[in-house]
């Protein structure tokens, strides 16, 4: 994939199944974690390892796996560049 390809797909994010998260996407070149919630704010998070964004996505409960080792672990901040644009599936 491209590294063009590859930023799109990031900027994009993948839907996930939560009653507080609603995307998430991972920058693995900078280690960092977007994480859009359902009130619509999106949050980068820091020095993320892949590990965790990978156990993010395979969690039972999202929500509670955010909360236990996300939040409050890692530094964030707000991405106010956030956009939510259709999802463009890259294959």
């Amino acid at each position: 994939m491209s590294s063009d390809c590859k930023s799109m797909f990031l900027r994009h994010g993948v839907d996930v199944e939560s009653s507080v998260l609603s995307q998430v996407a991972y920058d693995e070149q900078r280690a960092v974690l977007y994480v859009t919630f359902r009130e619509g704010a999106t949050y980068q998070y820091l020095s993320v390892p892949r590990q965790a964004y990978s156990e993010l996505l395979r969690a039972e409960s999202k929500g509670a796996y955010f909360n236990r080792h996300i939040r409050n672990v890692f530094p964030c901040a707000r991405d106010r560049n956030a956009f939510s644009a259709p999802r463009t599936f890259l294959g």
